[in-house]
């Protein structure tokens, strides 16, 4: 799985507001708390906004903050926000792909490793990250629902 830049720097960003909601940030403190370029965010901030992810306030006392509750915004809201949809193979979604003969098989896998990673995406919060946990769901003990 690759991690874009993009995602990344939402992500930093969306936790760096998550663990900080008593006031809004300017792009500059979240690019400098996160060791991020300023420019580069900026852009990532405007998608995110576009998103309904993050408010801005202009203004001497303005900046960004979240728009709705750091529990209820998953990693899978910001990186589809920023990278659109995921997991994606040649450019496009895996449903999109159309496997044939022998090569069949690869739809499945494919399509149980997209759920497998929705699965872990679309839980874990910018709340449970900027406390720096994740949710007891995640974590299954070894050789419980394994089958071979």
């Amino acid at each position: 799985m690759r991690v874009s830049a993009k995602a990344d720097y939402a992500l930093r960003a969306l936790i760096e507001l998550a663990a900080a909601p008593q006031r809004p940030m300017t792009c500059e403190e979240i690019a400098q708390a996160q060791d991020v370029p300023a420019r580069f965010l900026k852009a990532v901030i405007a998608q995110l906004r576009r998103a309904d992810l993050v408010r801005s306030q202009r203004g001497c006392e303005g900046g960004y903050w979240l728009a709705r509750p750091g529990a209820e915004i998953t990693v899978g809201d910001i990186v589809r926000a920023v990278d659109g949809p995921f997991p994606t193979m040649h450019g496009e979604p895996v449903s999109a792909k159309a496997f044939e003969g022998p090569a069949l098989a690869l739809d499945q896998l494919w399509r149980a490793a997209a759920a497998s990673l929705e699965s872990v995406v679309d839980v874990v919060t910018v709340a449970d990250l900027a406390a720096g946990r994740l949710p007891a769901e995640l974590f299954v003990p070894i050789g419980v629902g394994a089958q071979r």
